[in-house]
């Protein structure tokens, strides 16, 4: 099965659009396309499966368990499974980054509101 799907119809708020696969022929993978600007980011959380940020533009600061780590645009984060993870715009542009869930599904529990 072939698909185009516009980034504006996987919109999930003003700054995200979520492709879930369960939604798309049950595709074995989930992602969230994301931008934010500088100062904002997700608060801690965590997933059962490993999750890949794909750093596109801009910088961030990641915590990812007990380590934090500053990343720049073309580099790759890996979240390993049931890891506390979050990051926070710490750039002065937008934030440009896709995240990947291994799954057809996100499964996200949040750690802080």
């Amino acid at each position: 099965m072939t698909s185009i799907i516009s980034k504006e119809s996987l919109r999930w708020n003003e700054n995200a659009c979520l492709f879930q696969g369960s939604e798309h022929g049950d595709v074995p993978v989930s992602f969230f396309w994301m931008t934010s600007v500088p100062g904002s980011g997700p608060n801690l959380h965590k997933h059962p499966y490993p999750e890949v940020f794909i750093m596109l533009q801009g910088k961030a600061t990641f915590t990812l368990g007990d380590t934090t780590l500053d990343v720049h645009s073309e580099e790759v984060v890996i979240a390993p499974p049931n890891t506390p993870h979050g990051f926070k715009n710490t750039g002065e542009e937008p934030l440009l980054l896709v995240s990947i869930h291994p799954n057809k599904q996100v499964i996200q529990e949040w750690l802080e509101k």
